[in-house]
């Protein structure tokens, strides 16, 4: 039985399902481990890795609560790896406004997979994300024959990346249906 293990790009999960389903679903109310069960097939989940970054609570309190809530229901699942990362505030050149943007993720995700193949951790690395940027990380876990999976919202995947990749899947309404418990 192959050994699982599924990294999820957090802010790009949150903005594919916000893409897909609008402000109608949450990700409070998503079965990350039935997803990950459904990503595993046959194969035996070892870990689930979640790699986001914790909101400014000054800017948003009431959002910021709502993400600690979701955290804390996330590190409850077995297995589960909740990696934070920074959120860097950026300001709008000649103007008041700002934004934030989070940093460290990716590569915090692609070591991960990484070192994980060469400790042998795992025979499958699931990826849920679509960014090309992913390519040197799966092309070293291919190397040490390890399998990598490539999930990713329809149509916000890099070609690159599946191509790299063993297998693809795009998520769509169709298969995430399940995963939304009311």
């Amino acid at each position: 039985m192959n050994r699982i293990a599924v990294f999820i790009d957090g802010n790009n999960f949150y903005f594919g399902l916000r893409k897909l389903y609008g402000k109608d679903k949450s990700l409070k109310n998503f079965d990350f481990q039935s997803f990950a069960n459904f990503l595993a097939g046959e194969g035996k989940v070892i870990g689930i890795y979640y790699y986001n970054a914790q909101l400014d609570r000054e800017f948003n309190s009431k959002k910021f609560q709502s993400q600690r809530e979701f955290f804390a229901k996330l590190r409850k699942i077995p297995n589960f790896n909740l990696v934070l990362c920074k959120l860097l505030k950026r300001n709008i050149a000649g103007t008041n406004k700002h934004y934030y943007i989070i940093k460290e993720d990716d590569i915090n995700m692609a070591v991960d997979m990484v070192d994980g193949s060469a400790d042998d951790n795992f025979d499958v690395a699931v990826l849920v994300s679509g960014d090309g940027d992913f390519v040197p990380a799966v092309r070293s876990v291919k190397r040490r024959n390890k399998k990598v999976q490539n999930v990713y919202f329809d149509g916000s995947s890099s070609r690159n990346l599946k191509d790299h990749c063993d297998e693809s899947l795009a998520l769509t309404k169709e298969i995430l249906k399940d995963f939304f418990k009311d």
